[in-house]
């Protein structure tokens, strides 16, 4: 599980209020080369830009998204190439979305509801997909389970306890604080509503009011605040608040909770092969809190001529669901059969927006990815949100022990990327490493679908993944002759290479992008697919 926390605003607020209290075919046109030249955008992003922005231009827009917009108008038009299967390893996925029910993966070997495994695949009735979680949700960090075992010499268990012992203060403290950042925005709320006389008051209407009255000019603060921190308005807060206080009961009471009896599926989760076919065929969220799954299939492949919500990066792709992520780490079991259920029911792109620092059965989960690679199939992952250098801090699933040797060549991780083209472009979030982060693309405030036909934004490397796989999938479409290496050397080699330095880490670190990634690039769908022109006229 990659979730994505904001400290900042947990811990920063309350302090900012304390003390400031009284104040007021064939080979294509020329790729993009050059564009360390392009101007910053002033310009705040329309509310259009702002949904889409991942799919912009950095020369046309000043935004440094994925020039998809441009590949389809220029290079795509209305060819729609060969269907692909992208399978999204993640939560549960909403398969009756409005966005996207009509571009579903059916497996047509197996006959719906029968209770028979009729193209013994060893999953009775995967229309869909698959559920490994079963019907369980909540579970304990990988950590915490380790702890849970009372195993003193088994590896890592020091460290494991230091990081709980850790990890639980640090959440009680931001419990505190989110709690008291609500208290404040709904105190802001209510002086602002008598202040108006109405509810639906404007930032302009705030940023308009003088007074000496000390109470509201405590309320401005407060909306200063947020409108700095992107907050958009006091509404916004609020909601934002109330989900941190949610999440971080949740961290606390689930997650970091060493009595959690989670796992539902009758397994024995240390024994790989102990029960085939455990789980069930609906991986379909189990509540609606459980997005997660749904808005990486939106960015991935949402239906593009439907008038409705948002555009998916590809124009003709099935998603596969595979259910095997828990509110909690992921089993290293069932990632290693997620993947390879992927492989052997068609899949050629395989979407991994989840991860973890500890991994007792890496083994399992790098032999999985070998397996696919020998089923040409390309395994995208998102780098993390730590804002760690993955080449030292542990990070899994990976396809090498530490930096040492990959497995195979088909796994490309993931660092994601703002709006903000300059020294902020990379989220501050982000994980990196010069060896174990292959790539940079869009991963901050990302709009996507949400369970029950919903939209929203969120942000994360988890959103930077299936914006990758989206490119990819459109390379294996256009150009179904290249490989799943080939395409992870598109993706690299196509990107455009920034030169720019960029702030990285919890320290700010001031790096180049080829110092905290291989390629030194972010993804450009217009570049990639005129190199993937190239490359499959000389195959």
């Amino acid at each position: 599980m990659i979730k994505f926390f904001k400290p900042f605003l947990y811990s920063l607020f309350l302090s900012t209020i304390l003390f400031g209290c009284g104040a007021t075919t064939g080979v294509l046109s020329t790729p993009i080369e050059n564009i360390d030249t392009s101007p910053l955008k002033e310009a705040a992003l329309t509310e259009s830009e702002k949904k889409s922005w991942a799919h912009l231009d950095l020369v046309k827009d000043t935004i440094p998204g994925m020039s998809v917009d441009k590949a389809y108008s220029e290079i795509i038009k209305n060819k729609k190439g060969k269907t692909v299967i992208v399978a999204v390893i993640d939560g549960g996925t909403d398969l009756d979305h409005e966005d996207l029910d009509d571009v579903l993966w059916t497996n047509k070997k197996e006959i719906p509801n029968n209770g028979k495994d009729d193209d013994n695949n060893g999953y009775i009735d995967d229309i869909h997909g698959w559920n490994f979680v079963g019907d369980g949700y909540d579970e304990q960090l990988e950590y915490v389970r380790l702890l849970a075992a009372g195993d003193k010499n088994a590896p890592r268990y020091a460290e494991a306890e230091a990081l709980y012992n850790s990890e639980y203060q640090k959440f009680l403290s931001y419990k505190t604080n989110a709690e008291q950042n609500l208290q404040y925005v709904s105190m802001a709320d209510d002086i602002f509503k008598k202040h108006f006389g109405k509810a639906d008051y404007t930032k302009a209407e705030i940023l308009a009011i003088k007074t000496q009255d000390e109470q509201l000019g405590q309320a401005i603060q407060i909306a200063q605040f947020v409108y700095a921190n992107d907050l958009e308005s006091i509404a916004n807060a609020k909601k934002v608040f109330k989900e941190g206080v949610e999440e971080i009961n949740d961290r606390l009471n689930v997650n970091l909770n060493k009595n959690l009896q989670g796992r539902k599926t009758g397994d024995d989760p240390n024994d790989l092969y102990d029960k085939p076919g455990y789980g069930n065929n609906n991986p379909r969220p189990s509540e609606k809190a459980e997005s997660h799954g749904t808005h990486v299939s939106g960015i991935i492949a949402a239906e593009r001529n439907n008038n409705k919500g948002m555009k998916g990066v590809a124009n003709n792709v099935q998603i596969m669901a595979i259910r095997s992520t828990p509110n909690g780490d992921e089993y290293d079991k069932d990632v290693a059969l997620a993947i390879r259920y992927a492989a052997d029911n068609g899949a050629q792109i395989i979407n991994a927006s989840f991860g973890k620092s500890f991994s007792p059965h890496s083994d399992w989960v790098r032999d999985a990815l070998k397996y696919a690679a020998d089923k040409d199939v390309l395994f995208v992952h998102a780098a993390g949100n730590d804002s760690e250098d993955i080449d030292v801090a542990h990070n899994y699933p990976n396809d090498a022990i530490g930096t040492g040797p990959e497995v195979s060549d088909n796994v490309i991780t993931v660092g994601s990327l703002t709006y903000k083209y300059g020294s902020t472009m990379v989220s501050d979030f982000s994980n990196f490493g010069k060896v174990n982060v292959d790539v940079f693309a869009p991963g901050s405030d990302i709009y996507s679908a949400m369970p029950e036909n919903e939209y929203e934004f969120q942000g994360g490397t988890s959103m930077a993944a299936p914006n990758v796989a989206g490119v990819a999938a459109l390379i294996r479409s256009q150009y179904p002759s290249l490989t799943a290496a080939q395409v992870k050397k598109i993706l690299m080699d196509s990107g455009l290479p920034i030169k720019a330095k960029v702030t990285v880490g919890t320290d700010n670190q001031v790096k180049s992008l080829s110092e905290i990634s291989k390629s030194g690039r972010i993804v450009n769908a217009y570049n990639a697919l005129i190199m993937a022109s190239q490359m499959a006229n000389a195959n």
